[in-house]
């Protein structure tokens, strides 16, 4: 490399030089023609002129890239200022997406997109994907707000090609990106301590610290404890299908107390056509899982344990003009408890831990430079790339529960996607080869039992069309398939897996439209579109079915087939006033249409599945003036039923919720010797303001109003 760098400089210096040599004899000359005017005539002045002609030059760049398809983003302010306590909870206001939530501070929340289910929701942190071989959901509940600076959601996958083939593996992408230390005013440091309390016994302390060690090399370390006796009053109330009231009756949530530590330390480095980041993560918690409020059960005393640890780096660089060079790598470590002492259910004491190692490398090749291929084409709107992407990740998973096969699993995958802007026209495709190899280690048979699951390989086709150049307008569309393989648990689970589980396939298509305007006079300063229509097809779904006559006894079969139509739309409209003051609003709807076609003799067959409401959306009012916020927000989920057989007795009431938040932020001081004060943030939320009593999940009874106050020390 470091030979590369030499001759990479060389080449570059010897470039610059025959550039520059000519240019100072030009300037040479015009020195010496102009001092020499009187002594030499005009004929000897023009026959010299040639040398002050210089060659054309044309200057070239990369095109600013517009994503084929965009993403629905929160990030800055407007997430700052939303009501949020977990990425769960960001996610609400993102048109597409179904959240399950088990109810309480610390309860199990997870997110699926465009009915697609859960596993097939793929989460980045930071660029590089969080995994779960076990069950294959994450719970986004883990992932704390105070160190996240952007949430952003892809339907299909993200635009930029140049990333891991882990990225193209998944029918949609959430990317979280933390924080990356900034100084300004020759600062070397910055600190922010914040501190939060609120209903249900909460109590969340947090600081970060971001340290310039060199004008290249940043740190930033970021720790935070949470605690909460999550208890609170709720409504149970049953009504028949002929409108009278089963019960009526008012408890108090129990079980639902959280004690959580979270830590993470990175280091960000930079450099020439280049950077780099090293960033450690640990998470600890224990927390009561409050149950199903069912037989007049008022408190469960379940109980999980959740410690997780990873270690992750990346390293993206310019290696020569064209081409670029991208490697990941993560190791994690995650362990959990889960204990059920009730004996009169089924007494459980499992613990599991998986391990996970995973290596990426990504190469950019930018074809626009390569003249003899696109000289029919050239001009500075068109842009071309081609990227390569191989992966290898291994899991490993080891349990306590009686004859477990302690599962292993190798992963290969190999990505090509071309990527075209061409003036109106932006094209993307990819293809990805998926290799899974899975081996599993009985106690009682000392050579491995192996497995091989077929490969797999899975296009996709992006496009993009901009009718005026000048305007804003988008016209796209993107089809792709793809699918998820079967988890640990589905294949091996001890008495309920089925190592016979093909992967599930899914095939999406999808049509929009999208329009923005910026206004540099007026009121109005941008507004903003978006439309989308689409199909999806899940086959080969993998489904829980009871096996014989207990309901203790499952097994794990593909059986299912579903298709959802859908249209998801977003509005946002921007405001300025005299005086300072700016106004927000945006909107975001769903229509969802999933249909269960299994078994045309089936009691389920064309109901919605379960908790797919037809009709969901949000709504979003930002007013800022002088370092005062005032943010509200309205949620609406509409009626829905909790299994695919829609009769009476399955139907879910819609619910909607009312958040508040007041923030204000003001100096200590004023600014001085060009150096930024300390700031000192108040902030006030109240969440489901008109205690609104619902479920999210049929008997997990959500929190009625309930608040919390945010002081937060910027230094």
């Amino acid at each position: 490399m470091k030979n590369l760098q030499q001759s990479i400089f060389v080449l570059i210096f010897v470039c610059l030089t025959a550039t520059c040599v000519p240019c100072l004899r030009a300037a040479q000359v015009a020195d010496s023609l102009s001092s020499d005017k009187a002594v030499l005539g005009q004929a000897a002045i023009d026959s010299l002129s040639h040398l002050l002609t210089l060659d054309e030059v044309v200057v070239s760049a990369r095109r600013r890239e517009e994503p084929i398809i965009p993403a629905q983003t929160l990030e800055g302010n407007r997430l700052s200022s939303l009501s949020t306590q977990s990425v769960a909870d960001a996610m609400r206001y993102f048109s597409g997406v179904q959240i399950k939530d088990f109810g309480g501070v610390g309860g199990i929340k997870t997110v699926d997109i465009r009915s697609m289910g859960s596993n097939h929701l793929g989460v980045f942190y930071d660029g590089i994907e969080i995994g779960n071989a076990q069950n294959g959901t994450v719970d986004l509940g883990k992932f704390s707000m105070e160190n996240i600076d952007q949430v952003a959601l892809y339907n299909g996958q993200k635009s930029d090609i140049f990333q891991p083939a882990k990225d193209y593996g998944s029918a949609g992408t959430l990317y979280l990106k933390t924080r990356r230390p900034k100084f300004t005013d020759s600062k070397t440091f910055n600190v922010v301590a914040t501190m939060k309390a609120g209903t249900f016994g909460l109590a969340n302390p947090s600081v970060l610290y971001e340290q310039k060690i060199t004008e290249n090399i940043h740190l930033s370390a970021n720790a935070e404890f949470t605690y909460a006796h999550g208890r609170y009053h709720f409504r149970y109330r049953k009504v028949m299908t002929d409108g009278s009231v089963a019960w009526d009756t008012t408890a108090v949530r129990q079980n639902g107390d959280v004690h959580t530590w979270r830590a993470e330390v990175g280091l960000f480095g930079y450099m020439p056509e280049g950077k780099w980041h090293v960033k450690g993560y640990f998470y600890d918690s224990e927390k009561g899982i409050p149950g199903a409020i069912v037989n007049n059960v008022w408190k469960i005393s379940q109980r999980q344990w959740d410690r997780n640890a990873f270690v992750h780096g990346n390293f993206t660089k310019t290696i020569v003009s064209g081409y670029d060079l991208q490697v990941n790598m993560k190791y994690s470590n995650d362990w959990m408890r889960y204990l059920n002492p009730d004996t009169t259910l089924m007494y459980m004491d499992n613990s599991f831990t998986q391990q996970e190692v995973y290596v990426s490398m990504a190469h950019r090749l930018n074809l626009s430079g390569m003249h003899a291929l696109v000289e029919p084409w050239r001009s500075s709107a068109f842009n071309w790339d081609l990227s390569i992407a191989a992966d290898y990740q291994w899991n490993y998973l080891e349990g306590n529960l009686a004859n477990f096969v302690f599962p292993e699993r190798q992963t290969v995958l190999a990505a090509a996607a071309t990527q075209l802007y061409w003036k109106y026209l932006r094209m993307q495709a990819s293809v990805l080869a998926t290799f899974v190899f899975d081996k599993i280690h009985r106690p009682t048979v000392e050579i491995p039992v192996a497995t091989k699951q077929k490969p797999q390989v899975t296009p996709a086709v992006f496009v993009s069309y901009q009718p005026y150049l000048k305007e804003e307008l988008f016209i796209r569309a993107f089809y792709k398939n793809i699918f998820r393989m079967p988890t640990f648990n589905d294949l091996y689970y001890t008495d309920i897996g089925s190592i016979t589980l093909e992967p599930e396939y899914a095939a999406q298509y999808n049509g929009g439209v999208q329009y923005d305007k910026s206004f540099l006079r007026g009121v109005v300063s941008r507004v903003g579109v978006k439309v989308d229509g689409y199909f999806n097809q899940v086959k080969n779904k993998i489904v829980a079915i009871p096996k014989g006559n207990g309901q203790y006894r499952w097994q794990m079969m593909n059986y299912g087939y579903v298709e959802i139509r859908g249209c998801d739309a977003n509005a946002n409209l921007m405001l300025r006033f005299p005086h300072d003051v700016y106004m927000t609003l945006a909107a975001a709807y769903t229509f969802q249409k999933a249909q269960d076609l299994t078994d045309p003799d089936d009691y389920t067959y064309r109901g919605q599945i379960a908790y797919i409401p037809w009709h969901s959306g949000s709504a979003t009012v930002n007013l800022q003036w002088n370092g005062l916020a005032l943010n509200y927000s309205f949620i609406y989920v509409g009626e829905r039923y909790h299994n695919s057989a829609n009769i009476p007795s399955n139907y879910e009431r819609p619910w909607y919720t009312h958040d508040l938040a007041l923030s204000y932020e003001m100096a200590l001081g004023k600014k001085s010797n060009g150096k930024i004060t300390p700031r000192l943030h108040f902030a006030l939320e109240i969440n489901n303001m008109l205690n609104q009593q619902y479920e999210v999940i049929l008997n997990y009874p959500m929190p009625g109003i309930n608040g919390k106050g945010i002081v937060k020390v910027i230094l």
